[in-house]
């Protein structure tokens, strides 16, 4: 009955729209209330939850991405971006994916990349001749590539989780976000051809050689965490910190074009933003850990268990529960609960675990673009000023995309492990 109460709770919370941290936290509430137990179990459940070094990194991670933005790195991603495919058929939507993998690169989450990409590109390409729907459905999706090449929130969460190395986890994602954005590259240019997009005129290799320079500060970020994390020479959480340190001299001594003034403001954000997510990761683990007292981990891991255990099968039963979860879960959310029970599923039928990670994580980026919940396509929708709807409806082929991506990286591991073995062994 409690568990029953547990349930029916988060599902009517999450029915009613409350965002899922509030969700995770009044069903805790109601079954913690309902077993008799005592209260103080939360906080201290949350604090268990939170007290995990590796997370530390994610403020910081949150604050370099901001300080790059505010400091003129948007623009000048875009017009690199431009310059290097906006010259073919459908070259604005391309450069729109190409802006994301980019931009993501910096701030390691994609409803940052919507909302800062989003700005520009979506008008952008309305001015340009596309149809506002097919504008904000690439741009929703192609930010959920953001999360898979480092840095990466969802993969530090991983990590923590799991205890595996944040920097493998990293270099992982890579490949696969890069197949992301060749995938939903090649979806532009077949509906441009199909639909007769517009394109824009070759703007000659002395703009493209000027804006990669104009660029480079930029993402030379992305070489400046891969390499920290590497060599060994820095830990996740350092690297962040030099992350933002990095950022910010960009903005203000080098593009000019961060005012010192702002720099509270953005701390403030982004301390903000950092809570939120923190937050989200202690109510989720005094849910998860309401479920393991429950012991529906074990549960589902024998369930699967007793209907089979050949590796291809589970991968594919694995796949569709968690693209059905992100669908109605936020990401970190669906992590923190369901990662370890099915890590130990996996690892019993003989899945690497780097590899499962990184297909794990891959599911949920696809749902962060998948209605009802997919937040980016929310925000995407705002800023086209349209309905939700139309842009469901065009983002279709590149869920179509990003599928046929998921199930490469999953029956390849090569395409998750390769990169971080060759670069940092076993």
């Amino acid at each position: 009955m409690d568990l029953f109460l547990l349930v029916v709770t988060f599902a009517a919370t999450l029915a009613l729209g409350a965002p899922v941290a509030v969700c995770l936290g009044l069903s805790s509430l109601a079954y913690i209330l309902a077993a008799g137990l005592p209260v103080v179990i939360i906080p201290q459940r949350m604090y268990a939850g939170m007290d995990v070094f590796v997370l530390l990194c994610i403020p910081g991670f949150i604050l370099a991405g901001n300080l790059m933005n505010f400091g003129g790195v948007t623009e000048r991603i875009i017009r690199f971006a431009n310059a290097l495919v906006g010259w073919m058929r459908g070259g604005l939507a391309m450069a729109n994916v190409a802006d994301s993998m980019m931009f993501g690169g910096i701030s390691g989450t994609a409803v940052a990349d919507v909302a800062a990409t989003g700005s520009v590109m979506i008008p952008g390409m309305k001015k340009s001749g596309y149809p506002a729907d097919f504008s904000a459905a690439i741009t929703a999706a192609s930010s959920t590539v953001g999360p898979m090449i480092p840095p990466s929130v969802p993969m530090i969460i991983v990590g923590a989780l799991s205890g595996m190395s944040v920097g493998q986890l990293f270099l992982a994602g890579a490949v696969p976000g890069v197949l992301m954005g060749i995938g939903m590259g090649i979806t532009c240019y077949v509906l441009a051809v199909r639909r007769n997009y517009p394109r824009q005129p070759w703007q000659g290799v002395s703009e493209l050689i000027a804006s990669f320079f104009s660029a480079f500060w930029a993402l030379a970020m992305i070489g400046l965490i891969i390499g920290g994390l590497m060599s060994g020479i820095a830990t996740p959480t350092e690297t962040a910190i030099v992350a933002c340190i990095y950022a910010f001299i960009v903005g203000a001594f080098v593009y000019r074009e961060l005012p010192i003034r702002a720099v509270p403001k953005i701390i403030v954000n982004s301390a903000v933003s950092s809570a939120g997510i923190l937050a989200l990761v202690g109510f989720a683990n005094v849910f998860g850990s309401i479920l393991a007292s429950e012991r529906i981990p074990q549960m589902l891991v024998n369930a699967v268990l007793s209907v089979t255990d050949n590796k291809y099968l589970v991968i594919l039963l694995v796949n569709c529960l968690l693209l059905i979860v992100g669908m109605f879960m936020e990401t970190i959310a669906a992590l923190i609960i369901l990662f370890v029970p099915l890590l130990t599923l996996a690892t019993s039928v003989g899945i690497d675990p780097l590899h499962f990670a990184t297909f794990a994580v891959l599911n949920l980026m696809i749902g962060l673009c998948t209605p009802p919940i997919g937040v980016c396509l929310f925000v995407a929708a705002n800023i086209a000023r349209i309905p939700l709807m139309p842009v469901i409806r065009a983002v279709l082929p590149f869920l179509i995309s990003n599928i046929i991506v998921l199930l490469l990286v999953s029956y390849y591991p090569p395409f998750a492990t390769w990169l971080p073995t060759t670069l940092m062994g076993n």
